[in-house]
């Protein structure tokens, strides 16, 4: 184990620093400074794991990652076997590392009378030593002449990918972008998630053999029941892409966009590209509905872009800056954070209920009327009357979360089953009402994290490994659970 006596000897924690904010917002680089400036105290904050006879943070993970395992490598200096141990149960450390709100360090035991470990930024470091040392591709010994396709590029369908890849299949993913990657390509901002990381990990799963397809619209370009009569199974991985909406008086005026209509041509700008008619927040006033990620995501593009002012529209109260009564340990509570988006300016209003956008003569968006949110009984919120006001607005992002899967051109051309919420139906082996047809990730999930996605990517390769072949040697994580599948 790491140092027993390190939760004793080191008792704060302590996270690398972020570049300054005047300087990261003059570029689209990772904000995090430790990239460059490398990371002295990393040992001592591994050195403060516990190494609990039950370790709750494999209960936060539903990858089930061996963390106390890989805390002791680190603090030992062995990277070698800390590689080893963080691949033994996830394919990604650096998407994980980089993007997971991380529930582990929730559910870190040190964290009842401590600040938890620092299990996320241990995890990001042992990727990036990795990456340093160069990507070693696993390629298979034989090939079993099987044939899958894995439609869809996120993180739920590259894990699949890799894993089948790796025990023989004959893989080929499908993406409709003109890149691989799904939203993590174009979907996350530069700060938060660096593309030449995706393309070092694609490249290794190239020389593993996998096969990507992009530009390829599963359903248009090739229909759908064509594609299960070409491959011997099919995985859908196109993940939860329907934007909630906001159908208010006004939503059909210029300049009131979903938060993806934004962040996708962002991101492809930042790739090179030249996209038309794009929008653009220099100079504007931008209001975000919705304070989750994605809207935060929001903020620091609009800040990099050179809007004149930003604002954060949340319906629901401020949470609470500890961990509620309401949210034991080790859940993972709600509680207020300021991301590195939110670091870097703009407002965060509270309890703010938008009811109606307001155009010029033009329909050009201007302002927005907003009233204060009231709790009515049943859980149900509204508008409160006599409290509404206007503030300006020149470009409003909607940044509600996300319904589900886009689901009508495989319904259409397949017959697949959905649930009462429009995701794709499932059984506990991730296949569907079609033979040879399984689901993985947001799409049958719902939309969720990147840790659940990737433990379902793995999941599902398990699932279809032992149809094909009678049984399986592939881990499939459910939870924080490693089981093995029987055909």
């Amino acid at each position: 184990m790491a140092d027993f006596r390190g939760f004793l000897k080191v008792r704060d924690r302590e996270l690398p620093p972020n570049r300054p904010v005047e300087v990261r917002l003059r570029d689209w680089k990772d904000v995090h400074a430790h990239l460059e400036e490398g990371q002295p105290f990393l040992k001592d904050q591994a050195g403060r794991c516990m190494d609990c006879g039950i370790p709750f943070c494999h209960q936060g993970c539903p990858l089930g990652n061996l963390i106390p395992e890989w805390n002791d490598l680190v603090w030992r200096g062995q990277w070698d076997d800390a590689i080893d141990r963080m691949h033994a149960t996830n394919n990604f450390p650096e998407f994980t590392g980089a993007v997971c709100p991380a529930p582990c360090e929730s559910a870190c035991v040190l964290g009842i009378s401590q600040p938890p470990v620092t299990i996320k930024n241990i995890e990001l470091a042992i990727a990036e030593e990795e990456r340093s040392r160069g990507l070693t591709p696993q390629v298979p010994q034989r090939l079993t002449g099987t044939t899958i396709a894995v439609v869809g590029s996120g993180p739920a369908g590259l894990a699949a990918a890799q894993q089948l890849t790796r025990v023989g299949h004959t893989v080929v993913v499908y993406e409709r972008d003109d890149a691989i990657g799904g939203l993590m390509r174009y979907g996350i901002p530069d700060f938060k998630l660096e593309k030449h990381i995706i393309d070092k990990r694609l490249e290794q799963m190239e020389a593993e053999g996998t096969r990507f397809r992009a530009g390829v619209e599963i359903g248009k370009d090739i229909p759908w029941d064509a594609l299960r009569r070409r491959f011997d199974a099919v995985i859908v991985a196109t993940g939860a892409t329907v934007p909630r909406d906001l159908p208010l008086a006004g939503r059909d005026l210029r300049g009131v966009h979903y938060a993806m209509d934004f962040l996708t041509p962002a991101n492809k700008v930042q790739r090179g590209e030249t996209v038309e008619g794009a929008p653009n927040a220099a100079g504007k006033h931008v209001i975000v509905i919705g304070g989750g990620d994605t809207g935060s995501d929001c903020v620091g593009t609009a800040l990099r872009q050179g809007a004149a002012s930003v604002t954060t529209l949340a319906i629901g109260k401020k949470p609470p800056l500890s961990r509620p009564d309401s949210q034991p340990w080790p859940t993972d509570p709600l509680v207020w954070e300021v991301s590195t988006s939110h670091e870097e300016g703009g407002e965060r209003t509270y309890l703010a209920s938008t009811v109606e956008f307001l155009g010029d003569k033009e329909g050009g968006v201007v302002a927005l009327r907003v009233a204060e949110t009231e709790y009515l009984p049943g859980g149900r919120r509204e508008p409160k009357k006599g409290t509404e006001h206007v503030i300006r607005a020149d470009l409003v992002l909607i940044a509600m979360g996300f319904t589900g899967p886009e689901t009508e051109a495989i319904v259409a051309q397949s017959g697949i089953e959905l649930t009462e919420r429009g995701l794709v139906q499932r059984g506990e082996d991730f296949a569907t009402n079609l033979p040879g047809v399984y689901v993985a990730g947001d799409a049958g999930r719902g939309q969720s994290l990147v840790v659940w996605a990737i433990a379902e990517g793995r999941a599902a390769a398990a699932a279809v490994d032992a149809r094909l072949r009678g049984s399986t040697e592939l881990p499939a994580p459910v939870g924080p659970r490693t089981v093995a599948l029987r055909g």
